[in-house]
């Protein structure tokens, strides 16, 4: 299939290890296994979007080419985690012997931390059996998910969210390539949005590519469902003030205008209120009942209640007395 008709995220994806922006303290490390056709099992922890799954696909490119079908082997782990896929799957395919240059084939479980304690526990011993003819390779947003047998067994690589000055790297190129537009303003709107995120740019940037050419400010944030920052501090403020009415009707707006969610709404007021020019006493307080109702929505209370009170608790906090 051509590149013209694929997501962005695949059509942009690095296959050589020097392509991946970010992690060059990985990426050489990796870069000498594949030199040495020889590397231990291999365990890359990280949150969403920083690359560990393209840094996997990377390194199997380099070491099994044209023969990247026969030796490689991808599973997630979160669609097929249970014991037996270890027993069945996961097994036939590690006794075989490889057919490449590469004495070794390679496993990749994606989203490890999503398979059952008893499927770890079986993929524990499978690791030990067939270790001499296969190497795992395991991927996980939180490392403390996977049971330490199996952590001892691996070399763990560390990925951490991708700085603002990697995600500018992405933007360009992907700008570049496909002839867009993106404004100061834009870039900083994405990079607001995406977090540390490199994913979220890449499918923000395709998403605003339907509107024209020239990506603004604008469109970043109705594309991603993110009010400006600027209106949510102004929210905030008006609480502080006593302005109750105020901060209210525009909650009201923000919500309808970009479509958010209860939660998204709680993690934006979360980062401005970190950033509030208050003293710190007052701040503990606001991230205290932040949490509080973070926790209530996550429970499922209703949305609209739950923020509109939490609006009245801010307000509250600031005229409580000395």
């Amino acid at each position: 299939m051509s590149d013209d008709f694929v997501p962005w995220v695949e059509k942009y994806r690095p296959h050589k290890l020097s392509e991946i922006i970010g992690h060059e303290n990985v990426t050489k490390r990796l870069e000498f296994y594949a030199k040495k056709k020889n590397m231990p099992h291999l365990l890359f922890c990280g949150p969403a979007g920083c690359g560990k799954t393209t840094s996997v696909i990377a390194l199997a490119n380099e070491l099994y080419g044209d023969q990247l079908r026969q030796s490689f082997l991808e599973l997630n782990a979160s669609d097929e985690r249970g014991i037996d896929v270890v027993r069945g799957k996961i097994k036939d395919f590690a006794r075989s012997l490889a057919l490449s240059d590469v004495p070794f084939k390679m496993i990749f479980l994606d989203e490890a931390d999503a398979l059952t304690s008893d499927a770890q526990h079986a993929l524990r011993r499978t690791m030990e059996q067939y270790s001499r003819n296969t190497r795992f390779c395991l991927s996980a947003n939180y490392s403390s998910r996977i049971i330490e047998p199996l952590q001892s067994r691996c070399a763990v690589f560390r990925f951490a969210s991708l700085h603002d000055e990697d995600l500018q790297k992405i933007i360009a190129h992907i700008a570049k390539a496909e002839g867009l537009k993106v404004d100061e303003a834009a870039e900083k709107a994405l990079l607001y949005v995406s977090a540390g995120d490199g994913r979220k740019v890449v499918n923000c940037l395709q998403a605003c590519s339907a509107s024209g050419n020239h990506v603004t400010g604008d469109e970043v944030y109705k594309v991603a469902s993110r009010a400006r920052p600027k209106e949510v501090a102004e929210m905030v403020q008006l609480a502080l003030k006593g302005r109750f009415t105020e901060a209210r009707k525009l909650l009201d707006e923000l919500m309808i205008r970009y479509g958010m969610s209860g939660e998204d709404v709680m993690a934006q007021l979360y980062n401005e209120i970190i950033a509030l020019d208050i003293p710190d006493a007052e701040k503990v307080l606001l991230v205290d009942r932040v949490g509080e109702y973070d926790f209530r929505l996550s429970e499922g209370a209703d949305e609209r209640i739950q923020l509109e009170a939490l609006l009245a608790q801010i307000m509250l906090i600031k005229s409580r007395p000395k």
